[in-house]
């Protein structure tokens, strides 16, 4: 074996004997020693032989030993001065044929590593985790490196091609003659082994390709779904006058083309800008050592040229882009702006005024949008044409050369197929360029999203919020407060709600009812003053204990596109069915779920238009209840229910706020008579306070109008012993005078008893 290898390698390579020795010594080595760097041996290997090899390979021996330490070996060899490439050149077996007795060797495109391809290195530096595995210390860096192996198996195919072309036309004819010779056997062998590892180089670049795909992909992923989180919770922290303010179809549509410019702009520079800059840099010295200096010059003014064209177009055009942008976000808040508020445009008939606001921005959107394709035309017809007088510039020096009989008919094959070769990754990169450009705009706005800071902070090291059911006061001392400068809603207020007791405030509408309810859940902070709960400011404690010790059934009840079932559990994630059930029935809608074709189950539609008023109401009552915090804030919660569900609620809330602190915004006065303290607001301060008969004894008192003024069609009877009156007591009888109601509690020809 040993003799016989060596003789091949001098007679058809035209190798001395001790480089003859030294190959075989060293591939015979590796064979043996798996833990022989195989960098450091082919470093060995290459600058022994590097006299021999073709200049071009010759080039590449140091980075494909360093990356790939390649899936296969190929030696460039002179013989009878042509370089005649064929694939070597580790013998794997040597069988002897029965017939001639002579030897054959069967050639093996790869070290014997390949005979178990499940214990190939993918990746230089990846180390074993057993037989078959493989364990990457980095999936980023495995990914790089496998961009580096692509590049240079789509930089060596073109000299495979070369070394083809120059074989068949040249030496072909004259030596590779079909005939019983061996010595020619072995060159028509070497021949097609050539254009098997052409097939082979090909493969192998596509294969990187698509490792490097899937193994990026976990990292492009993950960091865009940590991103996409960090933003939507830094949504939710803003305060509230941020969302009061926004438009919702503007922000998810800014914050969709944002993730996805985020995700192309990460692939971009990994797959497309950084490849293709290490292609261009390898093939520009590839062309100086096998095609001369002009070769390079020409190929790096048409890349100059292309990328200053790029560059300069692609800004100009960047403009029509944030147009079109703007277009679209205004176009898709018109139009989820319009379909939410569905039944209004029905009331009014409305459908074709909404379809022609809606157009307005469209036809902006298609201005825009025209402009941004005709500018992409533009740059399309300009890097084409660039890229086709390089082409030219080239394949004209070529020729030349042929002509003086410098190079061969390979040698423009060979510098043809590098330029071609840089034209998809630089045609490519061009709409990447684009691409990112745009992915850069798109994530302006996405990201700036972090940067706005919430009006509502807390304080480093704050404390809890120490508070329990049975110690839950509530104080307002001359809280000052407006949505808007100059416009104070709020003046002075002051007022206190001791812990345990029910308490109500009521006025006229824009007195700041709900304001107060908004200001003790620290959604909004006053301008002046304070609000303290257990004697604590709420501004110098952790606002997650603030909002967890209070449960609110807010004016407007708004439910989750979900189930039922979901969105009264949303009050306590962890509670079970049986709590979740138990509140239902306090808030009287047990039995008008199970009626629903699925039951809890049934799904509420967006915002909960397929409920009912009542029963929105009533799913937002049962949530709150849930929650089971010691202070429960009602505003205006029963407003949307008739007197028979109202006033079972009503019962079931009172046995529910017992031993809690309880606050009732309220507007109809029936609801809250038997309250312990009600205060009156006008303009922004309390202007009464008392009980609910208390108050009705004042006969010129603002309560006393209120109630007068919801209660003018009926007979009001005070009861025999005002002074008597606790939860679920007789308080008040009010004998209708028609079929009106008009406190909500009325029955039609009779009164009713609270």
């Amino acid at each position: 074996m040993n003799y016989f290898f060596r003789t091949i390698l001098q007679k058809q390579f035209q190798l001395s004997n001790r480089q003859a020795k030294i190959v075989y010594r060293n591939f015979l080595s590796a064979s043996k020693n798996p833990k022989t760097s195989r960098s450091t041996l082919w470093k060995r290997v290459s600058g022994q032989l590097r006299s021999c090899f073709h200049p071009g390979a010759s080039s590449l021996v140091p980075m494909a030993g360093r990356n790939i330490l390649p899936i296969y070996l190929s030696i460039t060899c002179r013989f009878t001065e042509k370089y005649l490439p064929i694939c070597a050149v580790f013998p794997r077996q040597t069988n002897i044929d029965s017939r001639t007795g002579e030897n054959n060797v069967t050639v093996c495109l790869a070290k014997r590593e390949l005979e178990n391809p499940t214990t190939l290195h993918l990746f230089h530096g990846s180390s074993y985790c057993g037989e078959g595995r493989l364990k990457c210390p980095c999936i980023s860096l495995s990914s790089s490196y496998e961009t580096d192996s692509l590049q240079v198996l789509n930089v060596y195919v073109p000299f495979l091609l070369k070394n083809i072309i120059n074989y068949y036309n040249e030496v072909a004819p004259t030596d590779l003659q079909l005939s019983a010779d061996s010595y020619s056997s072995m060159f028509g062998i070497a021949a097609f082994s050539v254009i098997i590892t052409y097939g082979a180089a090909r493969s192998g670049s596509a294969l990187f390709n698509e490792l490097r795909n899937a193994v990026f992909a976990r990292v492009a992923q993950y960091s865009i779904r940590s991103i996409a989180r960090q933003i939507f919770l830094h949504l939710h922290s803003l305060d509230l006058s941020f969302h009061l303010s926004r438009q919702t179809g503007g922000m998810s549509k800014a914050l969709d083309r944002g993730t996805r410019g985020m995700a192309f702009v990460q692939s971009a520079l990994v797959f497309n800008v950084i490849p293709t800059a290490i292609e261009v840099g390898m093939v520009s010295g590839l062309l100086f050592v096998n095609c001369g200096p002009s070769f390079t010059f020409a190929t790096l003014g048409c890349l100059s040229t292309y990328t200053i064209a790029t560059l300069g177009i692609t800004k100009w055009r960047t403009k029509f882009r944030h147009q079109m942008n703007q277009a679209d976000n205004d176009a898709s808040s018109r139009a989820i702006d319009s379909l939410i508020n569905y039944e209004t445009v029905k009331y009014f008939n409305n459908e074709n005024f909404e379809a022609d606001r809606y157009d307005f921005f469209l036809k902006k959107y298609e201005i825009a949008a025209l402009k941004t394709s005709t500018s992409l035309a533009l740059l399309n017809f300009a890097q084409n044409a660039i890229f086709s007088g390089g082409l030219v510039a080239v394949m004209c020096l070529a020729a030349a050369e042929i002509q003086k009989g410098t190079m061969n008919v390979g040698d423009l094959v060979l510098a043809n197929t590098l330029l071609f070769q840089l034209s998809v990754p630089l045609n490519f990169l061009g709409s990447v360029y684009r691409e990112i450009k745009q992915g850069l705009v798109d994530m302006q706005l996405m990201f700036s999203l972090l940067y706005l800071k919430s009006s509502i902070t807390e304080k480093p090291n704050a404390p809890p919020l120490k508070v329990h059911a049975g110690n839950a006061s509530i104080s307002f001392r001359n809280v000052t407060f407006g949505y808007l400068p100059g416009q104070h809603i709020l003046k002075g207020l002051n007022l206190d709600i001791p812990s345990g007791k029910k308490v109500a405030i009521v006025g006229s509408s824009g007195s700041g009812k709900s304001t107060i309810v908004r200001l003790l859940y620290r959604l909004f902070d006053p301008m002046d003053g304070e609000i303290c709960v257990n004697g604590q400011k709420i501004c110098d404690v952790q606002l997650e204990s603030l909002r967890k010790m209070i449960s609110v059934v807010p004016q407007d009840s708004v439910l989750f596109h979900d189930t039922v079932y979901y969105n009264i559990q949303y009050g306590n994630p962890t509670a079970s069915k049986e709590e979740i059930f138990s509140v239902s029935r306090l808030a009287n809608l047990h039995d008008s779920v199970i009626r629903f074709k699925n039951g809890y189950d049934t799904v509420v539609g967006e915002r909960g238009l397929k409920l009912s008023g009542g029963e929105k109401q009533r799913v937002a009552i049962a949530r709150a209840l849930l929650k089971n915090a010691p202070i429960i804030v009602y505003d205006e919660a029963t407003s949307s229910l008739d007197a028979l569900t109202e006033e079972n609620i009503m019962s079931s809330m009172r046995n529910a706020v017992q031993q809690r602190t309880s606050l009732f915004i309220a507007h109809r006065l029936a609801t809250i008579i038997d309250a312990d303290i009600i205060y009156v607001l006008e303009n922004g301060k309390v202007i009464e306070s008392g009980s609910h008969f208390e108050l009705l004894a004042k006969p010129d008192s603002r309560y006393s109008d209120l109630w007068k003024s919801q209660h003018k069609y009926s007979e009001v009877v005070q009861p025999k012993q005002p002074n008597s009156h606790k939860h679920g007591s007789e308080h008040l009888h009010l004998k209708s005078f028609d079929n009106h109601r008009n406190d909500g509690c009325c029955r039609s020809g009779g009164g009713c008893k609270r």
